[in-house]
């Protein structure tokens, strides 16, 4: 084995590591610029604790439910025990990854996958949703759902058999947080003045826009490590590529949520062009690799001009989603996942078909469970706050305090 590769190969999965990190940041900045600021406080601590819940989680089981290996591995589902365990032999954490990087490297870069879908509900349900009943929900589908679904494809699945392709997750993370989202907010309601008694939706304004633009930043900083991690090494070629690609497509989502919207509602949305930003990286995640750049532009275009048209059909059916986390991650997922069977190396009838019916069949499993989560948790101990405590804010209904002073005055005692 070359140390020095296998070094540059380790260091890189680490950092990309801890870009996908920082994207939980970029979630909760985005999510509490997009919510009323008697909100924030909710919407931070959820955020938290997803990221805390999600790596205990994914160590106690989640791992193992993903990547069961050996003669634990199925077609659909595989298991190969609790926790975590070097693999035998005498290089343990080095051979099983074919020296590309150690074992404790592949688990902590896809322990910080685990929990982003999780989080993408958690902008879909804001505002209204019991706290508890949210970070039950959040515990079993982190350590249950995801996994199952993940291990059809990178877990070596019947997916994967199928010749599926999802290069980091538009499905298989974002499609995923999606479905989720969607079950969730149909067994939640929509929050209290968001339609009028004629059915037309209300805007309901985040409470800070700044907030909202680093959020968005910060994701895009973190995606260099979500597409650029996923090469699963350091090769000059391969990550300079998903870079480029992942880049591009970024900028052409805000572009072309720009002009879509500007079309559609005459005016400058800049949530439109924050979202149209991230549905450009939720639409190349699947196919970073792939693509070249033309490809990527065109892809990053659509995914932005889906946007403006999402927000507006979900507004239309009623489906209240403060921070437009269905039409990002949802509709620009399964785009991405289907322009693999469009574009680049991989474009073909036949793969398009193996697409489309990838991504539908992790999509039904994962509405399913979830909404079957939601529901026994309806039923039990209730998903939604009093119409009290939703109009004087969860910050002080769940938490007893606020995000910001009520004066700039100090606190004498």
């Amino acid at each position: 084995m070359d140390q020095a590769l296998f070094t540059a190969n380790n260091i890189w999965m680490l950092i990309a590591a801890a870009l996908v990190f920082i994207m939980h940041l970029g979630f909760a900045t985005l999510e509490s610029g997009l919510v009323q600021k008697k909100n924030v406080v909710n919407i931070l601590f959820k955020n938290t604790m997803i990221v805390a819940i999600g790596l205990l989680t994914y160590f106690i089981i989640g791992f193992n439910l993903m990547y069961p290996g050996g003669d634990f591995a199925g077609k659909f589902f595989g298991f190969s025990g609790f926790m975590l365990s070097l693999p035998e032999g005498d290089a343990g954490a080095i051979a099983y990854a074919d020296g590309h990087y150690t074992y404790w490297t592949d688990f902590i870069f896809q322990a910080m996958f685990a929990a982003t879908a999780t989080t993408i509900v958690s902008g879909a349900v804001a505002e209204r949703i019991k706290l508890n009943s949210f970070l039950i929900f959040a515990t079993i589908f982190v350590a249950i759902s995801y996994p199952i679904t993940g291990m059809w494809k990178w877990g070596g699945g019947w997916l994967n058999e199928a010749g599926f392709y999802d290069f980091a997750g538009s499905t298989l993370v974002h499609a995923v947080g999606g479905w989720a989202a969607l079950a969730s907010v149909l067994l939640l309601g929509a929050r209290r003045g968001k339609y009028g008694a004629d059915g037309k939706p209300r805007a309901i304004p985040g409470h800070s826009m700044p907030l909202a633009a680093i959020g968005v930043f910060l994701l895009w900083f973190g995606w260099y490590g979500f597409n650029g991690g996923s090469v699963l090494s350091a090769d000059p070629m391969a990550v300079s590529l998903v870079f480029v690609t992942t880049s591009l497509a970024a900028a052409a989502g805000a572009v072309g949520a720009f002009f879509t919207s500007y079309a559609l509602f005459k005016n400058h949305d800049l949530s439109m062009v924050l979202n149209g930003i991230l549905g450009g990286l939720v639409g190349i995640t699947a196919g970073a690799d792939q693509m070249g750049p033309g490809d990527a532009v065109l892809i990053g275009l659509i995914a932005g001009a889906i946007i403006p048209f999402a927000v507006q059909f979900f507004d239309r059916v009623k489906i209240d989603d403060p921070v437009g986390a269905t039409s990002v991650h949802l509709a620009c997922g399964i785009w991405g996942t289907l322009a693999v069977g469009i574009f680049g190396n991989m474009a073909s009838l036949h793969q398009l078909w193996v697409q489309f019916y990838g991504t539908m069949s992790i999509g039904i499993f994962t509405f399913i469970f979830a909404f079957g989560l939601m529901y026994i948790l309806k039923v039990t101990m209730g998903i939604r706050v009093s119409e009290e405590e939703e109009l004087k804010g969860l910050d002080v209904g769940e938490h007893e305090m606020n995000a910001y002073a009520e004066s700039a005055e100090e606190v004498v005692f």
